[in-house]
């Protein structure tokens, strides 16, 4: 049995620069709190806007591939470690980031699932749907932290 969801969210204004506001949630390592995640971020995202649904989409879809990614991956679903989501809001753009406690992958190692070599492989399409959803995408040198920029309309 699942324990209920418990999301910590903060939301803070940012340092650098000033004209942004950060929301910083914890997931617990359970693909079942997902959508519940996803849903409580883009709102937090777009509050007090009216998004296009075209940005609405991409960033619910990129979001629940790198928290899957890092739940099922990264942390290896294991319950007694955390997935840690930042979304840094702009006027203009969201800067979004997803980090697990595991132990990292080098991206640049993962095939494209469209090669010929990479179709059967179970691998790589999450990323490769992430890669294709937003405007840029960078991960930490460890490999256990991706960021995601979208626009903010």
């Amino acid at each position: 049995m699942t324990a209920p969801l418990r999301l910590c969210v903060r939301r803070s204004p940012l340092t650098e620069p000033a004209s942004g506001v950060a929301v910083d949630l914890r997931v617990p390592s359970d693909v079942a709190e997902v959508e519940a995640a996803v849903e409580l971020m883009v709102r937090h995202c777009f509050a007090g806007l009216q998004p296009c649904d075209r940005t609405t989409f991409r960033l619910r879809v990129a979001l629940a591939e790198a928290l899957s990614n890092a739940i099922l991956r990264g942390n290896q679903e294991d319950p007694a470690k955390q997935v840690w989501v930042r979304a840094e809001l702009y006027p203009e753009w969201i800067r979004i980031g997803v980090r697990d406690e595991g132990d990292g992958f080098d991206p640049a190692q993962v095939p494209a699932p469209t090669a010929t070599a990479a179709l059967e492989w179970e691998s790589g399409r999450g990323l490769f749907i992430i890669k294709s959803l937003a405007d840029q995408v960078e991960f930490n040198d460890r490999g256990n932290a991706i960021w995601m920029i979208l626009p903010r309309c």
